[in-house]
């Protein structure tokens, strides 16, 4: 009978899964119950297989610490897959350190693996770098290897470092190759063909094209002045202006940046910045004062001058004026980019990821439902959101970090 535990579990190795319930599906002792368990999560049922697993660690003994820790392991990764972000991070810290101490070195570096993916997801980058270093140079299998290098790649990716992450990639791909398994190589690939997505517009002299995320990373180093809509900032080089909590100048100067090198007249002025559809002395006597704040932030980088019929940018040390937009111009454009990688999203793990209450991910997923745009399943605690990848979303990229300091 320990032969087909065995056996079972090599199948699982090897990406079989139903190999592997061919030999256990009739069994419901615990190794068999943690068997089966994972045998459904590689299927797909992870609501069968979270139960599995579950009744495993159950059935394990008190003294079978190892088994139960992996159990946990299986379950933790269940959770990440199920976009389940407030499972809790002690349980799989406890079960690594569990792992580690019976010599389970192998289990006990997928369960950091799993950590690592889920800081990554929530944003933490050096959090996720960190617990990857915390492996060292352990020598790990090349399935493991895959995941690892995964997560190497979209720390990269998130740091806008491309030249490291498709070093990463090209080792997933050939770890992968080593595994012999097609979901791992369908996972690399599917990763790889984030940095061959444009990740952004460049819009110059009004003119746009399509930039991937190596033309964001020379952005670092170019001597253009950028106007960046992804974090509302003006930048060249080293020097970076936040605009994040002034949405009013960001929009006059993204206006002025697009004109550029002409000039923009106070009307167009007013309906862009302002939302205005009818124009007062009010609203002129505002744009001056709004004029007059943006020209004091931008004091480092830029002048706005006045001419005849309006305003024009002017910048300075530079001949140039660039404006980095997102691929597609969305109010929910965070949320829509999370949701794209195809996964089941909750509107708790949603709100996690972002970093903002659960009400506020809400109303953002029911106004994109209305329009067609992301679709739920489910009832209650268990209603999940997703939607068809969304073109022009590369899904590594999600909530960029800023450009790096040159």
């Amino acid at each position: 009978m320990e032969s087909l535990i065995t056996a079972a579990a090599r199948a699982l190795e090897a990406g079989d899964p139903l190999g592997a319930l061919n030999r256990v599906a009739l069994r419901n002792d615990a190794p068999s119950l943690a068997l089966r368990g994972i045998a459904m999560a590689q299927l797909g049922d992870l609501a069968k297989a979270k139960a599995l697993l579950r009744s495993a660690v159950r059935a394990f003994g008190p003294r079978e610490a190892v088994a139960r820790a992996r159990c946990v392991v299986a379950e933790a990764e269940i959770a990440l897959v199920s976009r389940d972000l407030g499972w809790p991070d002690r349980t799989l810290a406890a079960a690594r350190a569990t792992l580690e101490k019976h010599g389970d070195l192998a289990n006990a570096a997928h369960a950091s693996h799993i950590a690592a993916r889920r800081l990554l997801l929530l944003g933490h980058i050096d959090e996720a770098e960190r617990t990857l270093a915390e492996l060292g140079a352990l020598a790990l299998p090349p399935a493991a290897l895959v995941v690892r290098e995964l997560v190497l790649a979209g720390i990269a990716i998130r740091r806008l470092r491309t030249k490291d992450a498709r070093a990463a990639l090209a080792r997933a791909a050939r770890a992968a190759q080593q595994a012999g398994i097609p979901a791992l190589t369908a996972e690399v690939d599917a990763a790889s063909r984030v940095l061959d997505t444009p990740a952004a517009r460049l819009i110059v002299r009004g003119d746009e094209r399509p930039l991937l995320l190596e033309g964001i990373e020379d952005l670092a180093t170019s001597r253009a002045l950028v106007i960046d809509t992804f974090h509302h900032s003006v930048r060249r080089r080293g020097t970076v202006v936040s605009l994040g909590t002034r949405p009013v100048l960001f929009a006059l100067v993204r206006i002025l940046a697009q004109a550029w090198p002409a000039d923009v007249s106070r009307q167009a002025l007013i309906a862009g910045a302002f939302h205005a559809r009818h124009f007062d002395e009010s609203h002129r006597a505002r744009l001056r004062v709004e004029i007059g704040r943006l020209r004091s932030k931008l004091k480092p980088l830029a002048d706005v001058s006045a001419t005849r019929d309006g305003f024009a940018l002017a910048p300075r040390k530079t001949r140039n004026v660039l404006v980095l937009a997102r691929p597609v111009e969305e109010k929910h454009a965070a949320v829509l980019a999370f949701l794209s990688d195809g996964e089941p999203w909750s509107s708790s793990a949603l709100a996690l990821a972002l970093a903002t209450s659960a009400r506020t991910v809400q109303r953002a997923l029911d106004e994109l439902a209305r329009s067609d745009k992301v679709q739920s399943f489910g009832h209650g605690r268990a209603r999940r959101w997703m939607t068809p990848p969304v073109p022009g979303f590369p899904t590594g990229l999600l909530l960029p970090t800023p450009l790096p300091k040159a």
